[in-house]
């Protein structure tokens, strides 16, 4: 399984793999070839690992990556329990491990795991952006972190046996990409957004230098498939319609290449992008989305991945069902692997 947890920050992660020799009662893990850690595993209410051996030089990446891998194979495992000779002060400090009731025993909880932003973000996170209230246009709302450039997000879903990834969008790069898409009947049905190039740089330079939103391309083994909006909900025409709190994140998003529609690929990428906007800031509580109303697949496909219907309302261009996906919902309910 493809692993790397401390890739450098702001760079093309070099991939390594991640191999397994695995059975009931035990577990080791090599890295590029070199023992990486050696676990016993004992079924008794959940799975208790104990430690047997792991490579001094990292520890902690030892420790994740066994946590990573017990909890992939398993998506319905919710805890592990470990077992360990000595404290892992780093480890518990991370939320990786949570100190149990016994001397020796830490908790490795499901929902603290997928909460950890590396190595699953692009770049190492070096604080929260600090926080000062301005008004645009007259919405009062938190000064935005400066926008990122690039990758911001990768991890290999083990279902589908690929990497998903997100990278800012390129003008340059992917304007015809982006044209041809929007001018796809399918896409321009819903989003009514067909036009000339000329229009479509246009359209994608004011977002650019809009601060409020974020314009995204999703990709399977690096291949694109998708275009995607994330933006702000306090500044966002969507406020009106309901109580936004200062870190609500939205979504606009757009599957443009055929061969990467389909309910399993949905569920790949719609977790892959809420997941990034959760450890975007971890002040985010709810991701909302507004598709149509009347695009009952794709509100279909959101309930699949816990989102619910608040209710339907009407902005000047269409009739829309308010989507909502809470934080505490999507890591208390997480499946991702």
């Amino acid at each position: 399984m493809p692993f790397d947890a401390a890739s450098p920050p702001l760079c093309a992660p070099r991939w390594r793999t991640l191999h397994a020799d695995e059975g009931d009662c035990h577990l080791s893990l090599t890295l590029e070839g070199r023992p990486l850690i050696g676990v016993r595993l004992v079924a008794a209410d959940g799975v208790h690992v104990h430690l047997e051996q792991v490579c001094p030089e990292r520890p902690e990446q030892a420790l994740w990556a066994a946590c990573y891998w017990l909890l992939s194979r398993d998506p319905a495992c919710q805890r592990l329990v470990w077992h360990l000779p000595q404290a892992q002060p780093q480890a518990v400090a991370s939320g990786l491990l949570v100190p149990g009731e016994a001397p020796g025993q830490y908790l490795c909880e499901r929902t603290l795991f997928w909460q950890l932003p590396q190595p699953w973000l692009g770049e190492t996170l070096a604080g929260v952006y600090p926080q000062q209230m301005q008004i645009s246009q007259g919405k009062r709302h938190p000064r935005r972190t400066p926008k990122p450039r690039g990758e911001v997000y990768r991890r290999f879903d083990a279902r589908l046996g690929a990497w998903v990834s997100l990278r800012t969008l390129e003008i340059e790069q992917d304007l015809e990409r982006f044209n041809r898409w929007q001018n796809n009947p399918r896409v321009a049905h819903f989003w009514q957004e067909g036009g000339t190039l000329a229009q479509h740089r246009e359209y994608l330079d004011k977002l650019e230098q809009d601060p409020h939103t974020l314009t995204l391309i999703g990709c399977f083994d690096d291949e694109p498939f998708a275009y995607f909006e994330a933006y702000w909900a306090k500044e966002d025409r969507i406020a009106p319609f309901y109580p936004a709190d200062d870190y609500d994140r939205g979504i606009h998003m757009l599957v443009g290449e055929e061969a990467h529609r389909g309910p399993h690929k949905v569920a790949s990428w719609l977790s892959a992008l809420v997941h990034y906007l959760f450890l975007d800031d971890p002040r985010t509580q709810r991701v909302v989305a507004e598709p149509r109303a009347d695009n009952g697949k794709m509100i279909g496909y959101m309930h699949d991945q816990c989102f619910h219907c608040e209710k339907e309302f009407d902005f000047p261009h269409k009739r829309a069902a308010l989507m909502i996906l809470g934080r505490e919902r999507f890591f208390e309910r997480c499946t991702l692997v």
